[in-house]
């Protein structure tokens, strides 16, 4: 859940120490509620990042109600929600036999209705519903191609050594590959293919030489 817009400078070297403090009453709210989903025995409910909050809940009613608690206590510190960029999302049961409903009504924040979305980024990371990471691979994959035709505009003509920098800094930079843990084998031979076309293209090798 995204929301508000604060009054410290971005990037400032206090603004996430200031924003913690700024938002500490209604995190401490949130996490006091006996309402979230169970991992390892501990109920968790919200996971908040400077300004990225995601709020957590085993059914419809757990939602709202915590919805609720986080709109009261937004109002006790003048924070405003910004609803364009809030959503909400299912995931259903691994087991299909337990799912009781795929149509819920939508939740509501400061009196406006939140869209329901099938994906969603956080922290970088494309979740979707279906706990499926192709979509993120996917992005991962127009990102690398990207960031591989920049460094060419611009770095087409240097050296190897500094090639070799440029490219280790830029592209090889798959922080969230970690996370990857459902996928086809189709997708990871996209994404390995992508890989090398990027060092063909930026390195000048041959297009049908084999760099993974």
């Amino acid at each position: 859940m995204s929301c508000l817009e604060d009054e410290t400078r971005q990037r400032g070297i206090l603004a996430l120490f200031l924003f913690r403090f700024y938002l500490r009453d209604l995190i401490t709210q949130v996490t006091a509620l006996n309402l979230g989903c169970t991992y390892s025995g501990t109920i968790i409910n919200l996971l908040a990042y400077a300004d990225d909050m995601v709020v957590l809940a085993p059914s419809w009613q757990a939602l709202q109600s915590i919805l609720v608690v986080i709109e009261d206590a937004a109002s006790k510190i003048s924070m405003s929600f910004n609803t364009k960029k809030t959503v909400c999302m299912v995931f259903n049961p691994c087991d299909r036999r337990k799912i009781i409903g795929d149509i819920f009504p939508q939740f509501t924040v400061a009196g406006c209705k939140l869209q329901f979305v099938e994906h969603f980024r956080y922290l970088g990371h494309l979740i979707d519903s279906c706990l499926s990471d192709g979509k993120d691979i996917q992005r991962e994959i127009k990102a690398l191609f990207s960031r591989t035709n920049m460094l060419c505009r611009r770095f087409k003509i240097c050296s190897l050594q500094v090639k070799l920098k440029l490219f280790r800094s830029y592209c090889i930079c798959l922080y969230d590959a970690a996370f990857w843990s459902s996928f086809t084998v189709a997708m990871y031979k996209k994404l390995s293919s992508c890989y090398s076309k990027c060092m063909n293209t930026f390195f000048g090798y041959c297009k049908h030489n084999n760099v993974t």
